[in-house]
């Protein structure tokens, strides 16, 4: 069963201990957004997976944190959501990997479900060929031989 939330507030995600981001609902206007991110659509044809997903979690990040607790410059100092800081945080991997995992994830979870095996319609075996000889006729078998 697919949940709608149709508050699309936003809402807080814990990365790390001291580390929150605000982030805006996953929608697929903020997915389209990203995808079509000229960070994505530039990056050389032999790019491998690893550089296509930073790129798509940063692109993604840019678009949905909205504010953030926990981040700071070299001396502490508390600093202001930006693009750049967006990509320097998800550049630590604990960060990116939670980041995928509690916001990015969510999105493709629900894509992932449609891809499953529909159950059969008159029940789990229904349309299955068995694959073993019937008893009956191993048992015959084996006496013969």
């Amino acid at each position: 069963m697919i949940r709608l939330n149709l508050t699309a507030t936003p809402e807080w995600l814990d990365l790390a201990p001291g580390l929150r981001l605000l982030v805006s609902p996953l929608t697929t206007a903020l997915m389209v957004s990203a995808r079509a991110d000229p960070a994505i659509e530039g990056l050389p044809e032999e790019a491998g997976q690893e550089d296509l997903a930073l790129a798509m979690a940063k692109s993604v990040a840019r678009r949905a944190v909205l504010d953030w607790e926990g981040v700071g410059d070299d001396a502490g100092n508390v600093i202001p959501v930006s693009p750049e800081g967006i990509d320097a945080l998800l550049e630590i991997w604990p960060v990116f990997e939670a980041f995928q995992m509690q916001y990015v994830a969510r999105g493709l979870l629900l894509d992932q479900e449609k891809n499953v095996c529909a159950p059969l319609p008159t029940g789990p075996s229904a349309g299955a060929s068995g694959t073993a000889q019937p008893a009956k006729k191993l048992a015959k078998t084996a006496l013969r031989g």
